[in-house]
């Protein structure tokens, strides 16, 4: 196969070859947007989805507008910039394709990207991570990167659910600074404000584990009226560590059982 490569080239290659231009046009308009203000630049999640609802441009007209205001965001709130590699990791995401990345490359951030774009047109986006401590912790780190731009942010927990509010317990400027240093294994409590489930799912992103999201859907199946269902419909999703959930993971089924409510001497 490496001699028929050296003829017809590269698979892979050829696909991201084909999105550089894409990373490029991302890249220049990064000198434009540093120089706008913290408030034009949370203009342009309505400027985005007024422009989607005007049915004129879609989500991959908009990706390298959406793409660099999400960057400069994460510049402003997190200090932290998003280099190609996680620029072509977000493009892949956004394109339903399973991108690989080396631990240290920056999954949490790159997931940002799509995410913010999809949750645009207003239908809600998930993304499944592997347990609820990590779904807590994405939600504080990155949720002032969804904050800043005008997003809400949601998080499933076994036992109970959360929305990201920087309000909240009204932070001092200390914990805000341990948060920024720290986000990566420290979760800040004092950003997550419990609500139903119910909001959670209506919030434009939410972070959750497979046994959550799967477990509601089961639930809600089983629900008497619709008022009773916390999910809406699904839209968009990212699945952390994929090959865990859809190959070990799938292994293990989803089951709701209830005790016997007659003897069993009558089966």
């Amino acid at each position: 196969m490496s001699i028929l490569d050296k003829f017809f080239g590269n698979t892979n290659d050829k696909y991201l070859k084909k999105i550089q231009g894409l990373v490029d046009k991302i890249n220049s308009l990064e000198k434009e947007l540093e120089k706008e203000s913290d408030q034009r630049l949370k203009e342009k999640t309505n400027e985005f989805r007024k422009r989607l609802a005007e049915g004129k441009e879609t989500l991959d007209d908009i990706l390298p507008e959406a793409f660099a205001v999400v960057r400069e965001a994460a510049k402003r709130t997190l200090g932290q910039r998003h280099f190609d590699v996680q620029l072509i990791g977000g493009i892949v995401l956004h394109q339903g394709k399973i991108a690989e990345m080396k631990t240290g490359e920056g999954k949490t951030l790159t997931a940002t990207l799509p995410l913010y774009l999809n949750a645009l047109a207003g239908k809600g986006c998930h993304l499944v991570t592997v347990n609820d401590y990590l779904a807590r912790r994405d939600a504080v780190w990155m949720g002032q990167i969804y904050h800043f731009l005008g997003l809400s942010v949601g998080c499933l927990n076994h036992e109970q659910s959360f929305l990201y509010d920087p309000e909240y317990k009204k932070p001092d400027q200390e914990k805000d600074r341990i948060r920024d240093e720290m986000g990566s294994f420290r979760v800040m409590e004092d950003y997550l404000r419990p609500c139903s489930r119910k909001d959670v799912y209506l919030a434009d992103i939410t972070y959750g584990t497979n046994n959550e999201f799967g477990f509601d859907y089961l639930r809600d199946n089983m629900a008497y009226s619709l008022k009773d269902q916390v999910q809406r419909g699904f839209n968009f999703a990212i699945v952390d560590e994929i090959d865990s959930i859809l190959i070990d993971e799938a292994r293990t089924p989803l089951i709701i059982s209830a005790p016997d409510t007659e003897s069993s001497n009558w089966y």
